[in-house]
């Protein structure tokens, strides 16, 4: 059975092996490969304002350089915090600067938070998944996943805010909880399940 190539725009090593372990859990045959492999990401300027939107900039900037056949896979994706009126969300990875420096934005959150009382304290991770692929091939898919935000991060798993975000139904943070149920869990997991699914409906070669 032919494997097929996908391409995540993206440099990010932590979400290439994510969706990685995801793809290979589910069974499904295709190699996850970083953008750093055909020459790195073109530069996209993010500036929809929305996942869907980036999402999609960012596929098809990089479809266009991608080998024949091959597929482009963009994620965009964040936490919204309720009592930042939904912030720092589609600017997640710079919420403390243009540096994008996970630390400094877990961080400047942490700050944020310090004052908002434990019953006001929740917030939701968004994942969008755009797929750009050969003659106008399109497909975009979205996971979520509620929780709230401990006072203080806790745990050294997962990677960006994970360490401060408690997902529903569990008392210990994704820097806590083992990969395995993050990867059950996660935004990018339930994302990656309508994805997959969509996969499995397609002819395969």
């Amino acid at each position: 059975m032919n494997r097929q190539p996908i391409y995540l725009a993206s440099g990010n090593t932590h979400k290439v092996s994510e969706l990685q372990r995801l793809a290979d859990a589910d069974d499904l045959p295709v190699d996850i490969h970083s953008a750093r492999e055909v020459g790195g990401m073109p530069e996209v300027v993010e500036d929809t304002g929305t996942f869907v939107g980036n999402a999609t900039k960012k596929a098809v900037a990089l479809l266009a350089q991608l080998p024949a056949g091959a597929w482009a896979l963009a994620d965009d994706s964040g936490i919204c915090v309720d009592a930042l009126g939904g912030a720092p969300g589609v600017e997640s990875a710079y919420f403390a600067g243009p540096v994008g420096d996970d630390d400094a934005n877990l961080q400047k959150l942490v700050t944020d938070m310090r004052h908002v009382s434990s019953a006001e304290r929740g917030a939701h991770y968004v994942c969008v998944l755009q797929l750009a692929g050969p003659d106008g091939l399109t497909a975009t898919f979205e996971g979520r996943c509620h929780g709230t935000l401990a006072i203080e991060p806790d745990g050294s798993g997962g990677f960006g805010y994970d360490p401060l975000f408690i997902p529903a139904g569990y008392s210990d943070t994704f820097g806590v909880l083992p990969a395995e149920t993050k990867q059950a869990l996660s935004h990018r997991a339930r994302a990656w399940q309508e994805l997959a699914a969509w996969m499995r409906r397609q002819p395969r070669g």
